[in-house]
């Protein structure tokens, strides 16, 4: 398991990522909207405008003051620095 930094120290397992949306759209507002009511919702934004939606394999969504292409690249980027991790589990 590597984690991805998602802004101002927040993490996410890189194994749960689903996908990583742009918050613009109706339908992603929509699914923000019924994920804070059934309290699934993890705003990672520090009060600041959220620029992406991440969406886990669990049902959690969470919001990023980073862009959707700045948290691909992170993950990228885990995905590739990942030997150590895995030689010391």
């Amino acid at each position: 398991m590597k984690l991805i930094n998602i802004g101002f120290g927040s993490l996410i397992a890189d194994n749960r990522l689903v996908s990583v949306l742009s918050p613009d759209s109706a339908p992603v507002k929509r699914m923000i909207q019924d994920t804070r009511e059934r309290g699934l919702l993890v705003d990672a934004s520090y009060g600041r405008r959220t620029k992406s939606v991440i969406f886990t394999d669990c049902g959690y969504i969470f919001l990023s003051a980073l862009t959707p292409e700045v948290i691909a690249a992170r993950a990228e980027g885990a995905a590739e620095w990942g030997g150590e991790e895995d030689a010391e589990a």
